[in-house]
């Protein structure tokens, strides 16, 4: 073989050289861009289980509230018809005290799941615990003030399940 021709077979493998070089560059950029994407799919699909998970959750809290809140006001009646039997006769008063009995056994349910009622009597008006009802003038309680408690409110936690229906205090009118 001649000089020339070595020369010529050396730049073509020059050339050669830096053409792989070039495109082991380019496949290791490839490379480190798909391994990004999958790092960013793993924790967006992560993301989306924990966001599901957490919708499952609230779903499943919401029904129950709903649950509660319609049990809560058979239960008011239940404790109300209660109140009124000092009255009856001596049988009358035996089947009332198991009665009492099962309300008990009801509201030891509620409280062993951390659903308690809140007292609202006395208390400043929070439309977040109370609604009110009826706003009634008098001199005797400040304004703003829970007077009468009409219906209980129960909460879970921090979490109100039903607001208190109240009547609230409002100062008379001077100028009638």
């Amino acid at each position: 073989m001649d000089e020339e021709h070595i020369e010529e077979s050396m730049e073509e493998l020059l050339n050669v050289g830096d053409l792989m070089q070039e495109n082991l560059k380019k496949a290791s950029s490839d490379a480190l861009e798909f391994k990004d994407k999958y790092f960013r799919s793993l924790a967006e699909m992560e993301n989306l289980r924990k966001r599901l998970q957490q919708e499952k959750q609230d779903m499943i809290s919401y029904a129950i509230d709903n649950m509660l809140s319609e049990f809560l006001l058979p239960l008011d009646n239940f404790e109300g018809a209660l109140k009124f039997t000092d009255n009856l006769s001596d049988e009358l008063k035996n089947w009332a005290h198991g009665f009492k009995m099962i309300l008990s056994q009801f509201k030891h349910v509620l409280e062993s799941h951390g659903i308690i009622t809140f007292d609202s009597l006395g208390k400043k008006f929070d439309p977040h615990f109370h609604e009110a009802i009826e706003m009634v003038e008098t001199d005797s309680h400040e304004e703003g003030t829970v007077i009468e408690e009409i219906q209980k409110g129960y909460r879970q936690g921090e979490r109100v399940l039903r607001v208190a229906t109240v009547r609230v205090a409002k100062s008379k009118d001077l100028y009638n």
